[in-house]
């Protein structure tokens, strides 16, 4: 009776160790299962964020590069509106530097003729370099500085004469007040005045078409109001009248 006993004492916890171990196995296995499912959820995801985080940044490359106008800089012999704004904040020198850079209309001088230059307050590259958005709201105003200016003028062209014919902001007709003259700041490049205020007498180089010029009643570096940029502006474009190249 007691071997009985003990027999069935030993089948029953056998039994109950194997359903043990039964147990701790399938919660083992299902961890493991569900270990697998959460890293291989993770990397589809990590996958995903990636591939969106890259589109997104091809996307943004797109706006802020692909839809600029082109930058313009000024080659030897080439004229452009040196521009200025109240503030010393948009601008253009010529170089593709300028927050006026964009769409500037800058033209070779090829010999005697009419020529137009222009500045453009409007391009999106302006909008974003300002703002930081290519469709940002942003209109320059004032003006501290005009000149028509050939780079390498004087000393591809000694003999040039620039004669202002029309100054227009925002398409409209900007009055002169004076008549310009020509002249070089650095015995390189060759300029007319539209407005400069830090020079206010002729300079010993001051000539137009017909020679020297000494008529200060008549001739001035300040040609317009500069009050009349001070609503602001998108566009300011001068034309001219070019002569003495030989050509």
């Amino acid at each position: 009776m007691m071997k009985t006993k003990k027999l069935l004492a030993f089948l029953l916890a056998s039994a109950m160790m194997c359903t043990a171990f039964t147990a701790c196995g399938d919660k083992e296995d299902s961890s493991k299962e569900e270990s697998s499912a959460a890293e291989t959820t993770a990397e589809e995801s990590s996958e995903e964020e990636t591939s969106a985080a890259d589109e997104s940044s091809v996307a943004g490359e797109q706006v802020q590069t692909g839809s600029f106008e082109e930058p313009v800089s000024a080659e030897s012999g080439d004229a452009y509106l040196a521009m200025v704004d109240g503030e010393w904040y948009v601008q253009y020198w010529g170089t593709d530097e300028d927050l006026l850079t964009y769409d500037a209309g800058v033209v070779p001088i090829t010999g005697d003729g009419e020529y137009t230059v222009s500045v453009n307050g409007a391009t999106a590259g302006l909008m974003y370099d300002v703002t930081g958005d290519a469709n940002g709201d942003y209109t320059p105003s004032g003006m501290s500085f005009m000149a028509v200016m050939v780079k390498d003028g004087t000393t591809l062209y000694p003999n040039m004469a620039i004669e202002i014919t029309s100054i227009k902001m925002n398409g409209e007709e900007v009055p002169m007040t004076k008549k310009n003259y020509t002249s070089s700041d650095d015995g390189v490049e060759m300029r007319a005045n539209i407005y400069n205020k830090w020079v206010n007498k002729l300079p010993e180089d001051a000539h137009d078409a017909n020679g020297a010029v000494t008529d200060a009643s008549a001739y001035s570096a300040q040609i317009v109001d500069k009050d009349a940029f001070n609503s602001g502006w998108t566009s300011v474009e001068v034309t001219f009248n070019v002569t003495g190249t030989g050509k």
